[in-house]
């Protein structure tokens, strides 16, 4: 479905770093001038994990992928986290998010989604249809919400939810006597059906519930003219306890979405040499020579980049000896750039000699120089242990240190994302061909009808 029609300017200042992927919102139906809203609601007191929805999850903070998710949509004139929590609010903002200070009448352990909801539609009149987006959903798609507002937008409708099909058969709890029964409730034991035989139940996940003004007031997210939008199987992720976390994000890694630029468009990353490639430490000897370690993984996955055609260059603010250096680019066969004090004016000058733009530049920093270039790169990323005011620019925070493993990480999150991209385009190529080649039947058949049924008339003329 096309994308849903836009109410009016963003009031929202876009973060630099995410106002590259955040464009104006589409008008299709231009007799719909409501303000549409993403709201994602990150109370700072869950209990299950504590701080959860800014808790990194395969290398971005929970809220980040919804985030994103929302913004590329592009169907939004405004994306808002609520929260009552400070570092939940910089990460939001750092992701490009409007923040809804929420009352402490509503962050309490008994406050529902839906008063926080009320609050937000009361302290903002101009607010015609809010989506709440349910925070732990990390493996939303763009084209979820799309399709979603386009019920709201083009089909009249009043509320939209998520749902998912699940294929489980349930029993319910029956309790005579003491005796604890059962009875089924959606199949017959004795006429038991194969799964691929039964198209299954919907069932709501909780990604998104879109709703009017209207029907807010009245404290429902659901009623009027209502529609489900079923989301995929593998899209359809919820997180609520530890043992969720470490499913959620292989999950996530392989059917995430991840931004709009391409991962396998990377042809070049540019890695700083102290605190990413080392710790950032430097031994100097008593004669006075200078000495840094190197993890064998990290040049494994140097190594590994390279193979993929992916050109690798080291990039060091501070001097270094040219003994030093040579060494460093002997044993690691790639080139270090020294003296680099400003990181962004390097990086342009090596895009402009290799031909290249920003989504095909990944880019590993580690601390303020390099804020700029990591909002700009197709692919970033930082070490564990960088600042905190620095990692939450990058779109991948990677699980090692600094000189412990975190270069190979990052190149093994490259090649992943590339190789999961192939994989999606070849699956919707083939499927592509598949509509082809069941038009060009249809085709055949509809032709071949034709020509029997003329055949026919000339026989029956004879």
């Amino acid at each position: 479905m096309a994308a849903a029609s836009k109410s009016g300017k963003r009031k929202r200042k876009d973060n630099p770093k995410r106002s590259k992927v955040s464009p104006k919102r589409q008008k299709v139906n231009k007799d719909d001038r409501r303000h549409i809203a993403a709201l994602i609601l990150a109370r700072g007191g869950s209990k299950g994990i504590p701080l959860k929805n800014i808790k990194v999850l395969a290398g971005v903070p929970l809220i980040g992928w919804v985030i994103r998710a929302a913004l590329d949509s592009a169907v939004f004139d405004s994306v808002w986290v609520s929260t009552d929590h400070d570092e939940i609010e910089r990460v939001a903002r750092a992701w490009g998010a409007q923040v809804h200070r929420r009352s402490a009448k509503v962050s309490q352990d008994a406050s529902s989604s839906l008063d926080t909801i009320q609050e937000f539609s009361s302290e903002n009149p101009g607010v015609g249809v809010i989506c709440n987006i349910q925070a732990t959903s990390p493996c939303l798609h763009p084209s979820d919400l799309k399709n979603a507002v386009d019920c709201i937008t083009k089909e009249g409708c009043d509320s939209v939810f998520s749902v998912v099909r699940r294929h489980h058969f349930r029993w319910k709890e029956v309790k005579n006597k003491g005796c604890q029964c059962t009875k089924p409730l959606n199949l017959n034991p004795a006429c038991r059906p194969r799964r691929q035989d039964w198209k299954g139940e919907l069932c709501e996940n909780g990604s998104f519930y879109f709703a009017t003004k209207k029907l807010i007031k009245q404290g429902l997210l659901q009623g009027g003219k209502m529609k489900y939008y079923e989301m995929k199987p593998e899209h359809s992720v919820d997180i609520d306890i530890d043992l969720d976390w470490p499913v959620a994000e292989q999950r996530v890694l392989r059917f995430g979405y991840f931004g709009k630029d391409k991962p396998e468009a990377v042809k070049l990353l540019l890695c700083n040499l102290s605190g990413c490639l080392t710790d950032g430490q430097i031994c100097i000897s008593a004669n006075g020579e200078e000495m840094v370690s190197i993890n064998t993984k990290d040049q494994a996955g140097i190594n590994m980049l390279k193979k993929q055609n992916v050109k690798v260059i080291l990039l060091e603010q501070d001097p270094i000896t040219n003994a030093l250096a040579d060494k460093l680019e002997k044993r690691m066969s790639c080139t270090i750039l020294q003296n680099v004090d400003d990181k962004l004016k390097k990086v342009q000058e090596l895009m402009k000699e290799e031909g290249l733009e920003w989504k095909e530049v990944a880019y590993l920093g580690n601390d303020e120089p390099d804020v700029k270039c990591l909002e700009q790169a197709g692919l970033s990323a930082v070490p564990m242990d960088a600042p905190a005011d620095v990692r939450y620019h990058a779109k991948y925070i990677c699980r090692n240190a600094a000189g412990h493993g975190a270069v190979r990480e990052f190149a093994e999150h490259i090649i992943q994302l590339r190789k999961d991209a192939e994989s999606q385009g070849g699956a919707e190529e083939k499927s592509q061909n598949h509509l082809l080649e069941n038009k060009n039947t249809e085709k055949r058949k509809m032709k071949n009808g034709v020509t029997e049924n003329l055949q026919n008339q000339k026989r029956k003329k004879i």
